[in-house]
């Protein structure tokens, strides 16, 4: 046990001896994060609108009140309104009504539709290369999806709360996440650096040393002694 705890404290004393080299190593593999992230890693960005499922009468006579049949079915609604918004009739029209060059598919893959829990709003996400762009596709998707909506349950209650706008920061990149994550990767290579660099020094530095390394007792040490004088620079 005794033996293990100076074996510890080596390792803490190594850990301590080499801090600069372990700053360095960190500092490194952040630096590398960071020119990695700007050369490599193309910045996407996002943009959403908010959609309510409000009461379906709400183009008649009747009070606007919202009752509990009519949450219940708009709850139920919202997994097959999401899917809608995702099909092929709705994103074919959109890319033709902006005119762009993209296909079915690759629209689709950058189109995500979820749901706030227990409530009846989907939030409609479109993600693109070009922040203008990502804006225009998710306000245009949500226009048609609330045509075909119309157009099938011949029905009108979904709203618009809030329309989608462009974006200025990229949902693919987070700096402070990188550097996190590669400091700890840093902190990482740093500890098998030190405990590498210790199993592989055989050098003997006290009798301690010895004793451990040969299993035999010190008998005996010679001290280092300076043959220089303190005073007046003479040798003995």
């Amino acid at each position: 046990m005794e033996e293990n705890e100076i074996d510890l404290k080596e390792i803490l004393l190594d850990f301590w001896n080499k801090k600069l080299q372990i700053i360095l190593i960190i500092s490194i593999s952040i630096l590398i994060g960071i020119m990695y992230t700007i050369a490599f890693v193309k910045p996407v960005y996002t943009s959403s609108t908010t959609l309510l499922l409000a009461t379906s009468g709400s183009t008649s006579n009747q009070a606007n009140t919202i009752t509990t049949t009519d949450l219940t079915l708009n709850s139920k609604l919202v997994s097959t309104y999401s899917a809608l918004a995702q099909s092929k009739s709705v994103l074919s029209k959109v890319i033709s009504n902006l005119g762009i060059k993209m296909s079915e598919d690759e629209l689709k893959n950058n189109v995500s539709v979820t749901q706030k829990t227990n409530t009846e709003i989907i939030v409609l996400s479109v993600t693109n290369s070009d922040p203008t762009l990502a804006a225009k596709l998710t306000n245009e998707t949500a226009k048609v999806f609330m045509e075909k909506v119309t157009e099938i349950y011949k029905i009108n209650n979904v709203q618009v709360v809030d329309q989608a706008e462009v974006s200025t920061t990229p949902s693919n990149v987070n700096h402070t996440k990188d550097v996190i994550m590669f400091a700890a990767i840093g902190i990482v290579v740093s500890i098998i650096y030190v405990i590498g660099a210790n199993m592989l020094d055989t050098t003997v530095k006290t009798a301690e040393d010895v004793e451990k390394q040969f299993k035999v007792p010190v008998l005996a040490s010679i001290p280092m002694y300076n043959f220089n004088m303190e005073k007046g620079g003479k040798k003995r």
